[in-house]
This record gives structure tokens, C-alpha cells and sequence, in this order.
């Protein structure tokens, strides 16, 4: 019979709270471990962190983290934190960040196809929206995009119709844009629309345009409204026309090399989150563009609604539909023209 001496069973006692204790630590740093995400992807964009695209994409963000038990993790930059458009752009085809939501004309300068969903005066309303870019239309442009490097999800998120304020008066038809003087960016696009309608339009910086429209070097902008509230254009403005002329969304683009490192299911994962919280995104700005209509009312702008009609038959007129139909090539216009009805 083995016999233990006082000194021994001290030793033993003594020793057992610190084996208690690695194992303890021992099991937290595997827990730690095993809590690393496998795939960490940056997202950078270029608005502020209350957008419903940043609001919706933490939302989606938190379940791939979840439905993918840890393994997967987006991070996101919003609000330029990693630079401009062009910047980020950049980068996602680098590799330096894993996806960016940059507007169709951001990315047209890649893809030219891209910016199609832009066309002047082509989609009357939501419904013709989502029947084009949610269908072969939009499955074409993320073709596109693929050929330029790019992987994207299914889903466009919205960025809203523009509309057009004026000092002068509103616009009722395509007659009332003649020598209208109008800020424009600087897109070739919405450079010929304008010109097409007989407007005068100037390309400034959007920094240059509540100074320009209270300077009457400008008469007239266009942008979606949220924007026409946030920089308090309706100061300087008196009418706003809800034109809707041109409308243009986000894609959400991946770096093609990051995107094809992913297992099939994160892939999977990844696709229904972001596809699912680009819906709810749409409903969101829909409400926002609604409420922008009452509170621009409040504030003292007249609201109108004229109709495209008119429009379109002066684009069609001054070739703007055809020029940018040979631009576009056939095969991209004819997917337009089923959801839209014939433009060119």
C-alpha cells in the first residue's frame, strides 16, 4: 500500500488549481480559435452610416456572421472612409478591399454596358425599374461586369429617379426644358439628354451648385430628392418637377478573385443576405422619396408631375435614343425596350 507523506499531499493540492486553470485557458484560446472568421471581406461605400444601404448591410453583414457560424465576417467603411468612387473602385478590382456599392455610372467606366439602366426618360416607374434590372436585363449587366473582373450580387440596391427643380418655373413638358439653364454632372449621358431637350446644361461640382442657383449662373438641378432636401436646395429653388428622368441604383460588386476563394455555401449564404436586404433597402428609399415629397412641399416647392410622352418624342427626335442605342449595341437596348417599350 502506497502511503503519502504531508509534504506530497501539499504538493498536490498546491499543483491542481494551476492545472485547473490551464485547461481553463487552454479552452478559452480555443474558443477564441475557433471564433476567428475563416473569410473577412472589407465593404467600403460612399454614404453615411444612417443610409438605408449601410443600415441593411449591417443587417445582412450580421447574417452571414451568424448562418455562417463565425466563419464569415464582412467589415464595413462607410462614408468614404477608403477613399472616392474611384478610389474604391480600384481597389475591389485590386484586391485591396472585397466589395464597394458604386452607382451603374461609376462602374460604366469600366463596362460601358453598365450605365444602361441610366438612359434618359426609359423607365416611367418602379415596376419597369425592377422588371429590367432584376431580369435579363440586369442579368446582362452583371455579365458585363464579370468580363471586366467584377462578381455582383443579384439585387441593385436603389439610389432613386432624379428630378428636376427650377427658379424659372416647372416643368410641365419637353417645351419648358428649351434654354433652360441646368447643373448636370459630369456624365456624357445626362450632358445629351439635356442637350437633346434643348436645355443649356453646365457640368459644376456638386459643392458649386447651391451658390450657382442662388447666383442664377444656373437656373435649374437635378438630383434625386433626398439630395434637394439634405443640401437645402429648396432655398434657392421655387418648383420641383418630379421628371423622373433618369434613374440609377448601386450594384454591389466583389473583387472576382476573393469572391471565387469562397466555399459554394458562404457563397450561398452571402448571396441570399445581401439579396434579401436589397429588397427591403428598395422599400426603404421608397418611403424616404414619399416623405421628401411632403417635406420639399412643406418648405415652400411646388410639386408637379408631367408626363414622359413628350420627353421621349424629343429625345427621339434629336437621335439622342439612337446615338446611344449604337453606343450600347443592339443586343443591351432590346433588353431595355422589353420592359420599357420602344425608345429608339
Amino acid at each position: 500500500m502506497t502511503h503519502l507523506t504531508r509534504r506530497a499531499l501539499l504538493r498536490a493540492a498546491a499543483a491542481a488549481p494551476v492545472a485547473g486553470a490551464l485547461g481553463t485557458l487552454g479552452l478559452a484560446s480555443t474558443a477564441r480559435a475557433a471564433a476567428a472568421p475563416e473569410f473577412v471581406f472589407k465593404y467600403g461605400n460612399n454614404l453615411p452610416l444612417t443610409h438605408p444601404l449601410n443600415v441593411r448591410a449591417q443587417e445582412a453583414a450580421n447574417q452571414i456572421r451568424d448562418a455562417s457560424k463565425g466563419r464569415m465576417e464582412i467589415r464595413i467603411f462607410p462614408n468614404n472612409q477608403l477613399g472616392g468612387d474611384t478610389d474604391m473602385l480600384a481597389q475591389v478590382r485590386s484586391g485591396g478591399i472585397e466589395m464597394f456599392t458604386p452607382s451603374a455610372l461609376v462602374v460604366s467606366t469600366l463596362a460601358p454596358a453598365v450605365a444602361i439602366n441610366a438612359v434618359g426618360f426609359a423607365f416611367s416607374d418602379y415596376s419597369q425599374v425592377w422588371k429590367a434590372m432584376d431580369g435579363p436585363l440586369g442579368a446582362y449587366v452583371r455579365a458585363a461586369m464579370q468580363k471586366a473582373g467584377l462578381e455582383s450580387f443579384e439585387r441593385m440596391w436603389d439610389n432613386g429617379f432624379r428630378q428636376t427643380t427650377t427658379s424659372t418655373g416647372p416643368i410641365v413638358n419637353a417645351q419648358t426644358m428649351r434654354n433652360l439653364k441646368i447643373r448636370v454632372p459630369v456624365s456624357p449621358l445626362s450632358i445629351d439628354m439635356f442637350k437633346g431637350l434643348g436645355a443649356a446644361p453646365t457640368s459644376l461640382q456638386f459643392s458649386e451648385v447651391y451658390s450657382s442657383l442662388q447666383t442664377h449662373i444656373v437656373d435649374a438641378q437635378e438630383n434625386p430628392l433626398p439630395i434637394v432636401q439634405v443640401a437645402k436646395l429648396y432655398e434657392v429653388q421655387k418648383f420641383c418637377s418630379l421628371t423622373n428622368h433618369m434613374w440609377d441604383g448601386y450594384w454591389f460588386v466583389l473583387n472576382q478573385r476573393a469572391w471565387q476563394r469562397l466555399p459554394k455555401d458562404l457563397q450561398a449564404i452571402a448571396s441570399d443576405a445581401f439579396n434579401q436586404a436589397a429588397l427591403k433597402q428598395r422599400d426603404d428609399v421608397r418611403k424616404l422619396n414619399d416623405a421628401a415629397v411632403a417635406d420639399l412641399q412643406a418648405k415652400g416647392l411646388s410639386i408637379n408631375r408631367p408626363a414622359p410622352d413628350t420627353f421621349r418624342a424629343a429625345l427621339r427626335q434629336a437621335g439622342f435614343y439612337a446615338e446611344w442605342k449604337g453606343r450600347f449595341g443592339n443586343q443591351a437596348w432590346d433588353l431595355l425596350e422589353q420592359s420599357v417599350g420602344k425608345l429608339a
